[in-house]
């Protein structure tokens, strides 16, 4: 009882971690739409921006083991099974995409420690360097151009994804709350899923023309892909739409900390 009790907390932890970067995040981008910030980031940016503020290594630590907690209950979710998704081809689909973004969250939470050790004084400039950095990185492998296209294309797969999921999915099924509340809420997750998959979709076109032309410079970070978006024509508009989504999606994170059903896998449990 007390291991299945500690799994359930930290769970809830990450949930609250999660929501957190993503809400920072957000509102970071909105400053950035209004120039009241200069360039937008990503989750990682956020995170390197928490970091320069005041108790920013108090930050930067508690969002490491919370995003260190989250990545521990996806690999229940994926391996063990812990939503009872099952073996069917949408259950399999589902712990594989579990999966996934455990592995995602795992190089956030290396992130977040790291930035402990040097927390750079521009986290939006930091963050394109080493978009242009990782880029040259693959150019220089064989055959890197079309791999740097691979990368572009699965970086908008990922994106598409994440629209098909807002319109698809029931966020409310894993919820353990009222029948009003549930509704009220899932339009926080969709509207956060479909800003997560839309604002994947300029950074994978900078890459894919990186690939194509075989220059690396094209490649910049999460945020210099929105700060191209707020060039373009309506582009605040669009961002501040983007930010929005980024916004509740964070919200949707911390109803998730408090309301999900948490139900930690009978190997890690009698283990």
């Amino acid at each position: 009882m007390a291991i299945a009790t500690g799994v359930e907390l930290a769970a809830r932890f990450g949930y609250g971690a999660r929501g957190f970067v993503y809400l920072s995040a957000g509102l970071i981008i909105l400053l950035s739409s209004a120039n009241l910030v200069e360039g937008a980031v990503g989750t990682r940016g956020a995170i390197a921006w928490l970091g320069i503020q005041p108790l920013g290594r108090t930050w930067l630590f508690l969002l490491g083991l919370g995003l260190s907690a989250f990545v521990g209950w996806r690999v229940m979710q994926a391996v063990f099974d812990a939503d009872h998704e099952g073996r069917s081809w949408e259950g399999v689909n589902t712990r594989i995409s579990q999966a996934f973004s455990g592995l995602g969250y795992g190089f956030l939470a290396i992130s977040a420690f790291s930035l402990l050790i040097h927390t750079p004084p521009d986290p939006a400039l930091a963050e394109a360097r080493d978009g242009v950095d990782q880029a040259r990185r693959v150019l220089s492998l064989p055959l890197g151009n079309w791999l740097l296209v691979g990368v572009g294309l699965c970086i908008g797969g990922v994106g598409v994804a994440n629209v098909v999921r807002a319109w698809r999915e029931d966020f409310t099924e894993y919820l353990a709350c009222s029948v009003d509340l549930c509704r009220r809420v899932a339009p926080l997750a969709r509207m956060g899923y479909m800003a997560r998959g839309l604002a994947w979709l300029p950074l994978a076109a900078l890459v894919i023309a990186a690939g194509l032309h075989a220059e690396a410079t094209q490649v910049t970070g999460f945020g210099g892909a929105l700060d191209a978006v707020d060039r373009q024509v309506a582009g605040p508009w669009l961002l501040g739409a983007g930010a929005l989504g980024f916004i509740a999606f964070g919200i949707f994170s911390f109803i998730e900390a408090r309301f999900r059903r948490i139900r930690p896998p009978r190997e890690i449990v009698s283990a």
